[in-house]
């Protein structure tokens, strides 16, 4: 089917793609069925944040293809879901959360070794517990993957799910850098899992043991869930490279510009369209930025906050574009709201980054005092631009248009929609979002 397909692309528009298309040969993690049902109760479960309000699915929900559908999301503190959440007038969040939520499609393939915006979060076997980490030596050990490792954070972050310094006993914990051992923010956690029955008696049966519930065997849960609801290598595109069927003669077009004079895949390569690496592209900076909360830029310097290297100023992991069609909005700060907007940003990026038009970021509503100092800052924009690697390119509207047809061939319905879906209750009874 695909000799057919690349037959009918030469005899329509030309020759074809430049670059080799990848193999759908991706491995994935596995784990049984009882952990997995374990990680789906615990992952819409708010039994995990301080204040018992915010799960997982919070900002990661299938209602917004596991993300939540605005450019920088409002975690604890916040009301309702997706664009409509907005900041509850009885526990204000203290600011937005500083990043877009990251889709959560594939991340229990085995390439995914690097893992956040910045990457702060990698494998590393020269690492007592496999993995580097931003706590060090101090990292826990006992996780079955750098998806399980990395479901540890979000429950330390006041924003995300935390909640305000000492409000609670694990913002308490956090806020006096308690995070691991006994009476750690983690340990915290694994207690209030392990007081309530049904937790315990599930992990008992999947663990095969009466052990003590240590936060990685949560962590391993909700990674296992991850991996097994959100895998998504059944795409059209999967199966035209696996030899049926045959791509439409606009999604060829599409497929050809990608791989060839748009230079899409020299970053977005590999079977999810990216090559986990980290590439400064001049995107817009919105919101609070990612800084320490005496810092008071609001400027994200993403890739160097990690190495500290120079030539990682506002460099960024190249995203999997894997269902991006349903992932907006795109960018680490989400600042652009469709498609379009985002295929002209990389065809021109300096241009694009000083007619930025803030209008369309999505925002849930809250009082604060400027979402766009750094874009109302010449110098700022000048920084972001001066790092900005990729080279200006000509995309007119069809070719626009063109490449949209193709990256649509990228969507796995079931992956949308979750294998096991959203339970209708919890262990902790507590609300579970839907």
């Amino acid at each position: 089917m695909r000799i057919i397909s690349t037959v009918l692309f030469a005899l329509l528009v030309g020759p074809a793609q430049s670059e080799p298309l990848p193999s759908a040969d991706a491995t994935f993690s596995r784990a049984s069925m009882e952990l997995i049902q374990i990680g789906q109760l615990l992952f819409y479960d708010p039994i995990l944040s301080g204040n018992k309000t915010v799960s997982c699915a919070t900002c990661h929900h299938p209602r917004f293809a596991t993300s939540d559908g605005v450019s920088l999301g409002i975690g604890d503190g916040g009301i309702g879901l997706g664009p409509d959440r907005r900041a509850d007038p009885q526990n204000p969040p203290e600011q937005r959360i500083p990043r877009n939520s990251p889709a959560l499609f594939n991340l229990g393939a085995s390439e995914f070794s690097v893992l956040f915006h910045d990457g702060r979060l990698e494998f590393d076997p020269s690492e007592p517990g496999g993995f580097r980490t931003p706590l060090g030596a101090d990292m826990e050990t006992g996780f079955d993957s750098l998806l399980s490792a990395q479901t540890m954070f979000p429950v330390l972050s006041p924003d995300e799910m935390a909640g305000h310094y000492s409000e609670n006993d694990v913002a308490q914990a956090v806020r006096q850098g308690f995070f691991t051992g006994p009476n750690g923010a983690w340990d915290i956690l694994a207690k209030r899992v392990a007081a309530i029955p049904e937790y315990s008696e599930k992990f008992e049966q999947a663990l095969n043991s009466n052990r003590d519930l240590h936060f990685a065997d949560i962590s391993n849960a909700i990674a296992a869930f991850m991996a097994f609801e959100w895998r998504a290598d059944n795409s059209l595109f999967d199966q035209y490279l696996r030899g049926s069927p045959a791509l439409s003669p606009t999604q060829i077009k599409g497929l050809t510009l990608f791989y060839g004079t748009a230079s899409c895949s020299t970053c977005h390569s590999g079977q999810f369209q990216t090559d986990h690496g980290f590439h400064p592209i001049g995107m817009p900076q919105i919101g609070p930025g990612k800084a320490a909360r005496f810092e008071r830029h609001q400027k994200d310097e993403g890739r160097m906050r990690v190495t500290g290297a120079s030539t990682d100023a506002f460099a960024f992991r190249t995203p999997s574009l894997r269902n991006v069609v349903h992932t907006a909005p795109y960018g680490h700060s989400g600042a652009f709201a469709s498609l379009p907007a985002i295929l002209t940003h990389h065809a021109n990026p300096k241009a694009s980054l000083n007619t930025y038009d803030t209008r369309q970021a999505v925002l849930p509503k809250m009082k604060i005092e400027n979402d766009f100092t750094v874009m109302s800052d010449p110098e700022e924009r000048a920084a972001i631009a001066s790092a900005n690697s990729l080279k200006t390119s000509v995309l007119s509207a069809d070719d626009i248009s063109n490449i949209i047809a193709f990256l649509e061939t990228l969507t796995d319905p079931v992956s949308l929609t979750g294998r096991l879906g959203i339970p209708n209750k919890v262990p902790s009874g507590l609300p579970v979002e839907r």
